[in-house]
């Protein structure tokens, strides 16, 4: 009854407003759309959410994957992304790869980060050290319990866990994996792109390590060669930690080669995850 509860209230408040129409400087098949000031129960600050519908959406009897991606701002428009200018391009790679049928057309739902909130929504465990983070259980529920049912009650989606992902980088690669290994009935495709397994002296290693592979659910995990010795290796750990859990074929481990920790290194491979993780033959 929470989850229904949470729902229904999530739900009426967005109903009271009609999402808006965006242009970016990138010209577009697919379609986006943004929804303002978005609150949760679950959360402390509210957020744009943006959604890519792919060009088939204009077929009103197809029904669609979603992917769940986190730190919305930089994917769609050099205008919002944190560093102005760099975004990861994220609509022309879905238009160019579902038009050479690489990639199942799909829904993009990737909500704004909140800032200063962004730490403590996107880390599983609170910090020995710094004594922050932790909130990544909140933000899970806000995915799961609020946006989620929202998005499948407005969209044609396909609402099964295999075709359903949740993905990001860096701070929003690790709270994906977290969400993808703690949540499998819910996420069945999971992307984390240079995810921070440092974190709380690696604590996802450890509960990676504590769980067993799912039928059906996929990872991407990747590392750029150039973003640090200890990034590497700790994503290495994370990488054999999953494999002892039972991920093999499931699991795609990359290494970039000479890949940096920015958004124009993440959209430049991002076309790489989405082949991997939503093949043409998932739609």
């Amino acid at each position: 009854m929470k989850v229904l509860s949470a729902a229904a209230r999530f739900l009426k408040r967005l109903l009271r407003s009609e999402p808006e129409a965006v242009r970016t400087e990138h010209v577009l098949q697919g379609r986006l759309l943004l929804l303002r000031d978005v609150r949760s129960t679950f959360l402390d600050v509210a957020r744009d959410i943006v959604i890519y519908l792919p060009p088939e959406y204009m077929d009103p009897g197809r029904r669609f994957p979603v992917l769940y991606m986190q730190d919305g701002q930089n994917l769609f428009d050099p205008r919002t992304s944190f560093i102005p200018g760099k975004d990861w391009q994220l609509g022309e790679t879905l238009d160019r790869e579902t038009r050479a049928r690489r990639v199942a057309p799909l829904i993009v739902v990737a909500p704004y980060n909140a800032g200063v909130k962004r730490i403590d929504e996107y880390t599983p465990t609170r910090d020995g050290k710094t004594a922050a983070g932790g909130g990544a259980g909140h933000y899970g529920r806000f995915l799961v319990e609020e946006l989620k049912p929202f998005v499948d009650s407005q969209y044609r989606t396909r609402p099964d866990a295999q075709s359903t992902g949740v993905g990001g980088s860096s701070l929003g690669g690790l709270l994906s994996i977290y969400l993808g290994l703690t949540r499998p009935g819910v996420f069945g495709r999971i992307a984390a792109m240079s995810p921070s397994v440092w974190w709380d002296g690696e604590a996802i290693v450890s509960i990676a390590r504590g769980t067993r592979a799912p039928a059906g659910q996929k990872v991407w995990l990747d590392m750029g060669t150039q973003e640090g010795r200890g990034a590497l290796a700790a994503t290495q750990r994370l990488r054999d930690a999953l494999v002892a859990s039972g991920y093999g074929r499931s699991l795609r481990y990359t290494e970039i080669r000479g890949g940096l920790h920015d958004e124009t290194a993440w959209g430049k491979r991002t076309h790489r995850m989405l082949r991997f993780l939503f093949p043409p033959t998932s739609s």
